[in-house]
């Protein structure tokens, strides 16, 4: 089944990435960290290859690239569950 990730564009969904995904760099404490395994933000697009959510961390507007194979799973909130 391929998922159709358009119709969930513009909702709040919190992302859970596969464990030890990607590293950070601390620049307060010159060294490089495991990136946190959770992502929330909103889905603003949809790509081949992966989802781009919009969040805000201290204060900066942020932009987070998942890649669709380092997803274990999402939550999606304000979704209507209308019947067809």
């Amino acid at each position: 089944m391929k998922m159709d990730w358009q119709k969930f564009i513009g909702k709040l969904v919190n992302v859970t990435l596969h464990e030890n995904y990607g590293l950070i760099e601390d620049k307060r404490n010159d060294q490089t960290l495991y990136e946190i395994v959770f992502k929330h933000g909103n889905l603003i697009e949809v790509y081949d290859e992966g989802l781009l959510l919009e969040t805000v961390r201290e204060n900066h507007k942020v932009n987070i690239f998942i890649p669709h194979s380092s997803i274990k799973c999402i939550e999606f909130f304000d979704v209507n569950l209308e019947q067809n």
